[in-house]
């Protein structure tokens, strides 16, 4: 059923998996090369054609000052970080009092409330553009930071609800037996006994949750316009006019733009691969 690890396989094969896998690791990072090798280039080398040469000249310095100290990019980021960070503490904290609820209690509904917090996870979020704009135009929160938060903090709690539900109920139920049979309040349950057995699973869901919100570009674009709340996805087009675009400066900007989710995965690297294997192995 499952796959043979390789180390367990012929030493002919085990000798092509370690030749091939760098050419394969090259190939999937062949576009982010790119744009690292546009950021540093000037902007006549794309106008004549050096798309994969050497720069004609490093341009680095230059492009990455232009980016930071003549455009909007520093607003950008702020605005990305006033969005990505309160959209996942919100969505953690929601998910994980719902979860509790869901996966802890009994009670009629128990499961058609769950399905409903699975089910918009299947709608597909391109036919909610119009009413989402409009609702958010209706609220006095279009082109807002708190539009954009509420509507995040919406949209991902279900799929946060649903990880911590499945997390929550794959927990010892004895230990939360013991706290009520000692008196101790259902709130207290939470915090004191439940919550700390979930901080692998808040540190992996943190961590993806980060990423979708900072790389999300479709609903920057849809409910925001202008550096006063765009974030940094949406705020790259900045660097295109009408007759020309800088794809040198755009390509800087998508490289700063990318650092943010990476430096945080590597940061949380050990609990978010604890909180996504928890339970794998008993």
């Amino acid at each position: 059923m499952f796959p043979t690890p390789i180390a367990k396989k012929s030493r002919s094969y085990q000798l092509t998996y370690q030749a091939v896998l760098p050419f394969a690791l090259i190939l999937w990072l062949l576009p982010l090369i790119a744009v690292a090798m546009f950021s540093i280039k000037p902007a006549a080398d794309f106008a004549n054609g050096n798309y994969w040469g050497w720069p004609s000249s490093f341009e680095g310095f230059t492009n990455y000052g232009k980016v930071f100290l003549e455009s909007n990019m520093p607003r950008y980021l702020l605005n990305s970080m006033f969005i990505t960070i309160p959209t996942v503490l919100g969505a953690v904290a929601l998910s994980s009092m719902a979860g509790f609820a869901l996966g802890i209690y009994k009670f009629k509904g128990n499961l058609f409330i769950f399905f409903m917090f699975i089910a918009g996870n299947f709608v597909p979020f391109q036919i909610l553009m119009v009413p989402v704009r409009d609702l958010t135009i209706n609220m006095g929160m279009y082109d807002s930071i708190q539009g954009l938060v509420l509507f995040h903090i919406a949209f991902q709690t279900g799929f946060c609800t649903l990880f911590m539900r499945n997390f929550i109920r794959a927990l010892p139920f004895p230990l939360i037996e013991a706290a009520r049979v000692e008196g101790v309040a259902e709130w207290r349950i939470f915090w004191y006994v439940v919550l700390p057995l979930m901080k692998p699973a808040l540190a992996a869901l943190a961590v993806l949750i980060f990423t979708f919100i900072w790389n999300d570009y479709f609903w920057a674009v849809v409910l925001t316009q202008g550096p006063s709340a765009q974030p940094v996805t949406a705020g790259i087009t900045e660097f295109n006019s009408q007759f020309r675009a800088a794809y040198h400066l755009m390509s800087a900007g998508s490289i700063v733009a990318a650092l943010p989710p990476v430096a945080m995965f590597f940061l949380m690297q050990k609990h978010f691969i604890a909180g996504l294997t928890l339970g794998a192995v008993k």
